[in-house]
C-alpha cells in the first residue's frame, strides 16, 4: 500500500476515530501533498530507542493507533518468551510524563495488553522515567513502558521499552520486539478494549525517592542548610520526587519557579524544555537573582536530565556543560566512597563523552567503560556486571559506582537502569553545599579540576533536518565522510562505529551504530552521528588545550571546518 492509499484508508474508514478522519479530511491532496507524504509514506519506526515522532494523524506519527500497533507487538514478543501464566501474574509496569497525550497514550497501552489477557501495573500520575525503571524491578514485572520524548519540543512523544531488569532494551533485545511490531500490519486487528479487572493503578513514588536517598554522600545539615537553591521543573515529573528528595536530604532554603510549577504539555514558559538550553533555565536564573540564590537545578519532562547553573558573581550565572556536571559528579562521588569495600569498582560512560571524568576514575583506580551512545547500554552493563556475580563469572563481575552522558544524563547506584535526575539534583547541591562551607563554586572545584587534568572544550552542534529529504541529506554526509579522508588536521584514527569494535576486559564487541569518530593527536576528537530519535545530526566537540584559550581556539577552527563542509 502506497502513502496515498493509506491516507485514504485512515481518512474513510470508520475504525479510526472521527477526530482522526477531521484532522485528514482536512488536508488539500494539492496543496499539502508534502505533508501527506510525510505522514504517511512510511510506518512510525519502532527502532532499538522504541518511538518517537511528531503527535498527529498517519502512520508516520505518535497517535492512538501507532501506540496500540506497538504494544500488540510488544504483547505478542512477551507471551511468546515468557508465557501467558507469567504474563498476568508479573505483568507489565507502565509511566508516562507531563506531555500532551501521554497519560492517555499509557492507558492505550494498559488497555492493550490487558485485553491480550496481561496485567498491568499503571502509573497513577506523571513520573520521572527512572522510577518508571525503578519499578519494574520493585514489581518483578516481565516488561516496562514508558510515554516519553524527553526534552523533545510541545510536538514530539514517545514510547520506550524496558526489559525485565528495568533496562531500556538495546539492539540485540529490540530486533526481536520490532519484528513482533512489524508483523502487525493492520491496524484495524488492534483491540483496544482493555480489561480493567488486570490494570492496577500503582505509585511508587516514596519507595522510590527512599532507593534514591542512599546514594547521599554528605552528612553535614549546616553546610545543606546554607545553599540557596532554585529549582526549575519546566513543567515537567521531576516536580514532586525532586523537591521531595531535596527536602528529605536538609536543603531548607529551597526555592520553586512558579511559573513552571505545574505539569503542562504545552510548556509555555519555555521555547524548548530541554536544560541543556540556558533559555529554559531563564526564569530559574532571573528568581535566582532576586533571591541571592547559590546555584540553580532544572530537570526536563521526564526527569532524567538536569541542568545547572552557579552564581559566579553578583547577579551572574554561568550554565555547566554535560561533560563538566560528569566530572565533578565523578569527583564528589569517589571522594565520598569507601572504594576498599569494592572489589573491583568501575564507571561507565559513551563513547561521545569527554574523558576528563573517566581520567578522574583512572586516578582512584577505576575501571573504566564506554559503551555506544544512549544510557540504554549503561543500564545494560549494569545487569552485565550483575549477571556475572550472579553467575559467578569473575570476569566480568564488576560493581557499578557511576554511569554519565554529555547529554546531562547521570546515575549512581543500582536503583534505576536509566539516567536520574532525582539522584543527580541531590548530589550536585550536595557537592554545591559542600563546595559554599568551603567557600568556592562548583565552578572553582571545575577549575581545580582542569589544573590537575588539562582544559576540555566541550561541545555540541545539531542540524535538525525534517522529513524525507531531511533523511536523505544525513545519510549523504554520512556517505560523503566515510568515503573521504578526515576532514581535520592532524587526525591520529578515525573509528567507525558501524564497524566492529572491541568493548573492554573481555566483553566481546560494541553493537554497530552510525557514528564516526576522528581522535586528534592531542587527544582532542570530534564525533558525528545522526540521531536515533529526531531528525537531527549531531557533532560532538572534546577539545583539549593547555589552558581555556588554546582550547576555544582550536575548537573554533574546528567547528568552522565541518559546518562549512556541508553547509549546515
Amino acid at each position: 500500500m502506497n502513502y496515498i492509499e493509506s491516507f485514504i484508508l485512515w481518512k474513510t474508514n470508520k475504525f479510526f476515530d472521527q477526530t482522526t478522519r477531521d484532522e485528514l479530511n482536512s488536508l488539500d491532496p494539492e496543496k499539502d501533498s508534502k505533508e501527506i507524504e510525510d505522514r504517511f509514506y512510511r510506518d512510525l519506526e519502532f527502532g532499538t530507542g522504541g518511538l518517537r515522532g511528531v503527535m498527529g494523524a498517519g502512520t508516520n506519527r505518535m497517535n492512538q493507533y501507532t501506540v496500540g500497533k506497538a504494544t500488540k507487538g510488544l504483547g505478542n514478543f512477551l507471551l511468546d518468551k515468557y508465557g501467558l501464566d507469567a504474563c498476568k501474574e508479573r505483568g507489565v509496569v507502565i509511566g508516562y510524563d507531563t506531555r500532551n497525550n501521554s497519560e492517555s497514550f499509557a492507558k492505550i497501552a494498559a488497555d492493550v495488553l490487558s485485553g491480550m489477557g496481561i496485567s498491568v501495573y499503571l502509573h497513577s500520575s506523571p513520573r520521572p522515567t527512572p522510577q518508571l525503571s525503578f519499578s519494574v524491578k520493585y514489581f518483578n514485572t516481565v516488561a516496562g513502558i514508558v510515554i516519553t520524548a524527553s526534552h523533545n519540543p510541545k510536538e514530539y512523544n514517545g514510547y520506550k521499552v524496558y526489559d525485565e531488569y528495568g533496562c531500556q532494551i538495546v539492539p540485540w533485545q529490540a530486533k526481536s520486539v520490532i519484528a513482533y511490531v512489524d508483523a502487525v500490519t493492520d491496524y484495524t486487528t488492534i483491540n483496544f478494549n482493555g480489561n480493567d479487572e488486570l490494570i492496577t493503578k500503582c505509585d511508587v513514588t516514596d519507595d522510590f525517592v527512599k532507593a534514591v536517598s542512599v546514594q547521599s554522600r554528605i552528612k553535614d545539615s549546616a553546610a545543606k542548610a546554607g545553599l540557596k537553591i532554585v529549582y526549575a521543573p519546566l513543567h515537567g515529573s521531576g516536580n514532586v520526587p525532586v523537591k521531595q528528595i531535596l527536602k528529605a536530604d536538609g536543603f531548607e532554603n529551597l526555592r520553586i519557579v512558579a511559573e513552571q510549577d505545574d505539569f503542562n504539555g504545552d510548556f509555555p514558559t519555555v521555547v524548548s524544555p530541554n536544560p541543556e538550553d540556558r533559555r529554559a533555565l531563564k526564569l530559574g536564573i532571573e528568581l535566582a537573582r532576586k533571591n541571592d540564590s547559590d546555584i540553580v537545578i532544572g530537570t526536563d519532562p521526564d526527569c532524567d536530565r538536569v541542568g545547572v547553573a552557579v552564581k559566579i558573581s553578583d547577579g551572574e550565572y554561568k550554565l555547566l556543560t554535560g561533560n563538566q556536571i560528569g566530572a565533578l559528579l565523578m569527583d564528589f562521588v569517589l571522594t565520598h566512597t569507601d572504594l576498599s569495600q569494592y572489589k573491583k569498582p568501575a564507571i561507565v560512560k559513551t563513547v561521545v563523552t569527554s574523558e576528563l571524568g573517566a581520567d578522574i576514575a583512572r586516578k582512584y583506580g577505576l575501571s573504566v567503560f564506554s559503551t555506544l551512545t544512549g544510557f540504554k547500554f549503561v543500564g545494560e552493563k549494569i545487569t552485565q556486571f550483575e549477571q556475572a556475580k550472579k553467575n559467578s563469572n569473575t570476569e566480568q563481575d564488576y560493581d557499578f559506582l557511576f554511569g554519565y552522558e554529555e547529554s546531562y544524563g547521570y546515575l549512581a547506584g543500582t536503583h534505576a537502569r536509566d539516567k536520574d535526575a532525582v539522584v543527580s539534583s541531590m548530589l550536585i547541591c550536595e557537592m554545591a553545599a559542600e563546595a559554599k562551607a568551603e567557600g568556592k563554586t562548583l565552578l572553582d572545584k571545575m577549575n581545580d579540576i582542569y589544573k590537575e587534568f588539562g582544559c576540555f572544550h566541550d561541545a555540541l552542534d545539531f542540524f535538525t533536518l525534517k522529513g524525507k529529504d531531511g533523511l536523505e541529506k544525513i545519510g549523504a554526509i554520512m556517505a560523503d565522510l566515510r568515503s573521504t579522508e578526515s576532514p581535520f588536521e592532524n587526525t591520529a584514527e578515525i573509528i567507525d562505529y558501524s564497524k566492529p569494535v572491541a568493548a573492554e576486559a573481555g566483553f566481546g564487541e560494541l553493537p554497530t551504530s552510525n557514528v564516526l569518530k576522528y581522535i586528534l593527536t592531542d587527544g582532542s576528537w570530534i564525533a558525528v552521528r545522526p540521531s536515533g530519535t529526531e531528525p537531527k545530526i549531531k557533532i560532538y566537540y572534546s577539545i583539549k588545550g593547555a589552558d581555556g584559550a588554546s582550547a576555544d581556539a582550536c575548537f573554533e577552527k574546528i567547528q568552522k571546518t565541518i559546518v562549512a563542509r556541508f553547509g549546515l
